[in-house]
């Protein structure tokens, strides 16, 4: 008896994160994983948990290591992956770099490396990968961004620069292959208790080293995924998840002018 191949997701920002936890949610629900973060040895971790603590075959785990902010080789990458798994259907796009720090204390240099990872590096694999999506008139691209990509607040203005632009240049897409059979869902999350305070920049290009308050109380990253893979099925166009953060988009919607008053007068970290 003749068995299909299963369906096939590319993850960035693979080894940790919401994108270590979409892959652990996916590869549960039967798909092919292909994980892709800068740190090979990472991946290599990621992979041994899903074998060992999911139960996963180790054939339907393949390991990518890509840099988001080196994009030059992601049309040469992106083939000779195809040419090792065939067909991709999912590209979901995890990786990227936050931000903390006034914008006038903000080097230009950061705000360049912030776009350029969480911007123009997704961009770029996106167009390695959209002529397969094309050609097969099916395929979806599934965009983590964040409620900062539908509002801003204080001390992420070039993170926020960022999201924002993702928005503008996806919906763009979307409205251009709507019939070619490429679906986009863009997922806002709120606070995921996720490293990315750990991790954040700040104006001189440092790490930030410490963890926010409400990111760390935040949802965890797998009950994010969770919901991310319930919508994505979907295909739902805009993904919103978190706790009572996520009403600061309808507030924004109707009043924004409150909205503006009231992220002035709340903590952001």
């Amino acid at each position: 008896m003749q068995t299909s191949t299963p369906k096939t997701i590319w993850i960035t920002g693979a080894s940790s994160g919401i994108g270590k936890a979409c892959a652990q949610v996916y590869a549960n629900n039967g798909y092919r994983i292909i994980l892709s973060s800068r740190r090979k040895d990472a991946l290599e971790d990621v992979k041994a948990d899903l074998i060992e603590g999911h139960g996963v075959n180790s054939n339907n785990i393949f390991i990518k290591p890509l840099d988001l902010s080196d994009s030059f080789n992601f049309n040469s990458i992106t083939s000779d992956l195809l040419k090792q798994v065939g067909t991709i259907d999912i590209m979901l796009h995890a990786g990227g770099i936050s931000q903390r720090s006034l914008a006038a204390e903000t080097s230009i240099d950061v705000d360049r490396r912030v776009m350029e990872i969480d911007y123009f590096g997704t961009i770029a694999l996106t167009k390695a990968l959209l002529p397969h999506f094309t050609e097969n008139k099916s395929g979806q691209f599934v965009v983590i961004t964040s409620l900062m990509g539908l509002f801003s607040s204080p001390l992420r203005s070039g993170y926020c620069g960022a999201k924002h632009a993702l928005h503008g240049f996806f919906e763009s897409l979307r409205a251009e292959v709507y019939d070619q059979g490429v679906s986009i869902s863009m997922v806002c999350p709120g606070f995921i208790a996720t490293d990315i305070s750990l991790n954040a920049v700040v104006g001189d290009g440092s790490k930030q080293g410490t963890m926010d308050e409400k990111t760390g109380a935040g949802m965890t990253p797998l009950e994010c995924a969770k919901r991310l893979y319930k919508g994505v099925r979907k295909k739902k166009a805009l993904i919103l998840i978190g706790r009572s953060e996520i009403l600061a988009v309808y507030v924004g919607r109707f009043f924004p002018g409150l909205l503006r008053r009231i992220i002035r007068k709340t903590a952001v970290t």
